[in-house]
């Protein structure tokens, strides 16, 4: 195991998916500026694909027949991976980066809520919809409605990335099964993003600034997250990630020049606290468990 992972496992989970949520974001800004030079598509595939070969080489995860079913499951979480980050790139060339990650935070929202099945919950899923409703009337902005229909589909996308990283991570040692995810992911994406890239792709200037998105959005921050759900519950994961709209649209301000109104401000802040109030008294799950030895693990004398 190398240094920086030994590091990772050490520190406090919270610390590790604050550390993720300010990484993905400044990552997401530095994406839209490929957006001209190679469009969404060729973004997000150079993004998975550059961060799929540094994890390769740092975890070098073994494929072994008797864990077929831990690789359909790092199989699984790959294709969740691939949409979660094409649809929203394509939501963020339409809209503002907060206002685009405030409509994708209401899947983990829908993880929290559907983890706590209390009444008060009726009250957090308004506050959400007085949020989304916010941002989609009024307000002097023309939102985009295919990027709000395609923000809210990567928010499907996050719920179900949430729910799987949780149990890739309990599987696989150290970052094995997101090195597997991302190089499935990278796959899937290639023929979009050649397509819509094409030999752009391969320019010195396009592939520095790729590899600094594939570095903040996808390999730092979704190991942060994997070392942290191993050891936290997904309601207090929630909790944390209620973070992500404000800090998105702090980094859409200071990287991008994108403003947000008072209005808009509010919207967010409505998403926001109904998150913390669906996750902050959600019932006790079972607590998280770290890796154990898988079969090939056990043929390999591994612990």
């Amino acid at each position: 195991m190398t240094q920086r992972a030994s590091v990772a496992q050490r520190a406090p989970a919270p610390l590790l998916v604050i550390g993720a949520v300010v990484s993905v974001q400044s990552g997401a800004a530095i994406a839209t500026r490929l957006f001209p030079d190679i469009g969404p598509g060729g973004t997000v595939f150079l993004r998975i694909g550059l961060s799929a070969l540094l994890l390769l080489a740092v975890a070098r995860p073994r494929l072994c027949p008797a864990a077929a079913s831990h690789g359909l499951l790092a199989v699984a979480y790959g294709l969740v991976l691939a949409g979660m980050n094409a649809t929203f790139y394509e939501a963020l060339s339409r809209i503002p980066l907060g206002i685009a990650v405030t409509f994708e935070f209401v899947g983990p929202l829908g993880v929290a809520v559907w983890g706590s099945r209390r009444r008060l919950d009726i009250v957090w899923v308004a506050l959400a919809a007085i949020g989304v409703a916010l941002l989609t009337s009024g307000g002097g902005r023309d939102v985009d409605g295919l990027g709000v229909a395609l923000a809210l589909v990567a928010g499907a996308f996050w719920a179900a990335y949430i729910l799987l990283a949780q149990r890739v991570g309990r599987v696989y040692p150290g970052a094995a099964g997101l090195a597997i995810a991302l190089a499935v992911g990278a796959v899937v994406l290639a023929p979009f993003g050649i397509l819509a890239g094409g030999t752009a792709l391969v320019h010195p200037s396009v592939l520095w600034r790729g590899a600094a998105v594939a570095v903040l959005s996808s390999a730092l921050p979704y190991s942060l997250e994997l070392y942290a759900l191993r050891t936290m519950r997904t309601t207090v994961f929630g909790v944390l990630m209620s973070l992500e709209p404000a800090l998105a649209a702090l980094s859409g301000l200071v990287f991008l020049g994108q403003r947000l109104s008072l209005r808009e401000w509010v919207a967010v802040g409505c998403v926001m606290a109904a998150s913390i109030g669906a996750t902050r008294r959600a019932p006790p799950e079972t607590a998280p468990l770290e890796p154990g030895a898988t079969p090939c693990d056990a043929v390999a004398g591994v612990r």
